[in-house]
């Protein structure tokens, strides 16, 4: 008896999982169809804008992973590093694990090797060789984000060309003799409002994600400069005193 009732609920759980099943396909079929009808009844002008959206979507993704804290300014990795080069330097396989760690650790290691590389390193110069380092770092931080900034700037400027395009076909559809045709009036107005809306639709994320990525680049950049200024007389206890020429 208990293995009929068993076999029943499997049965049923079956069904059950057997029309969610069917629901959800139903559900994007009808979803992808509605989408398609939007970008017919948008026109071509939709398609630069969703290339837009496409790529600002993917740089979006790709700065949310690279702008991480762990990968560009690891909470204790300055204080370690302080730690371990209080003895003494360490040698070029610490210096290269470090310069591999992330954003501040080729920053740091940078400073390591110009006073490995010099033992008689000047404070100006050792300044130098961590400025160097942290300009390459602010590049590296900033990369994409003029891309993301020109789609956030030229998606509405699309937008409009779109709408100025509906436009056109809402006159066009205009008969000399004073009638009008319904469908090209329809399509004209479609082409207008759809393509506005997802002019602003890419534009507005784009340039909130913009912003805050500027930010987020200035906030590591003066933490770099810190790090950087708090290494510089660390470091220069281990440099050579210069003799003054007599």
């Amino acid at each position: 008896m208990r293995s009929t009732h068993d076999a029943i609920a499997t049965a049923d759980q079956r069904d059950r999982r057997a029309l969610h099943a069917i629901i959800r396909d139903r559900i994007h079929r009808v979803e992808r169809a509605r989408l398609l009808s939007i970008i017919q009844a948008a026109g071509w002008p939709i398609w630069p804008l969703l290339l837009c959206s496409i790529a600002a979507v993917t740089l979006i993704l790709e700065r949310l992973t690279s702008l991480r804290a762990s990968r560009i300014m690891p909470p204790k990795l300055l204080d370690e590093v302080l730690s371990v080069t209080r003895s003494n330097l360490p040698g070029p396989e610490v210096v290269n694990k470090l310069a591999e760690n992330s954003v501040l650790g080729t920053v740091l290691a940078m400073g390591l090797r110009a006073v490995i590389a010099e033992p008689r390193i000047s404070r100006e110069a050792l300044r130098g060789a961590f400025e160097s380092a942290g300009r390459a770092a602010v590049h590296r931080m900033e990369r994409y984000l003029n891309t993301l900034g020109t789609i956030a700037s030229a998606a509405p400027l699309l937008g409009l060309m779109g709408t100025v395009i509906g436009m056109i076909e809402i006159f066009g559809s205009q008969a000399p003799t004073g009638g009008n045709n319904p469908v090209l009036l329809a399509h004209g107005i479609s082409v207008a409002l759809y393509n506005t809306a997802f002019g602003l639709m890419i534009a507005i994320p784009s340039l909130m994600f913009y912003r805050y990525f500027r930010g987020l680049v200035d906030a590591y950049t003066v933490d770099m400069e810190q790090a950087a200024d708090r290494m510089v007389p660390h470091l220069l206890r281990f440099a050579v005193p210069r003799q003054n020429a007599s």
